[in-house]
């Protein structure tokens, strides 16, 4: 295995969503904003239910609960929304994820990488890149592109 890539790290912005902890990698990070008024969209996927438009800017927004199979809550003082842009189609699409709260930007190493377990995961494996170890627990290292791609 190349040493280079297994002692890497990546700047990421650690978001709470329900119970977890993701960590999005601050590349693809543009803004957080506070929460704003969302408009359902009829016929839209159940994770992709709503758009937002921001200083004239309208983008879907994401619920990863609906995608991981959580349940859905109601927004607290502590809710943003984290626009990140990711390629769709070959093109780069910005994409609110809803957060219940936004931690920190902090290094990853990948290093602390750990493979998704078979067993035992409540969360979906296939909208997991990785679990890390950080501080005194893990974080889920969602695969974004898969998640808001795909179309079941």
């Amino acid at each position: 295995m190349n040493t280079a890539i297994e002692n890497s790290t990546a700047q990421v912005l650690m978001v709470g969503i329900g119970q977890e902890i993701f960590a999005i990698n601050a590349g693809m990070v543009r803004e957080v904003l506070d929460p704003v008024p969302l408009t359902r969209v009829t016929g839209a996927r159940p994770h992709l239910a709503h758009i937002v438009n921001v200083r004239g800017n309208i983008f879907p927004v994401a619920d990863l609960r609906v995608r991981f199979g959580m349940p859905v809550q109601a927004p607290t003082p502590d809710t943003r929304i984290v626009v990140i842009e990711l390629p769709v189609d070959g093109d780069p699409v910005f994409v609110g994820i809803i957060a219940d709260k936004v931690h920190e930007v902090t290094e990853l190493s990948q290093q602390d990488a750990q493979k998704i377990p078979r067993v035992g995961m409540a969360l979906r494996p296939e909208y997991i890149r990785s679990i890390v170890k950080w501080r005194d627990g893990f974080v889920i290292v969602p695969d974004l592109e898969t998640i808001i791609n795909k179309t079941s």
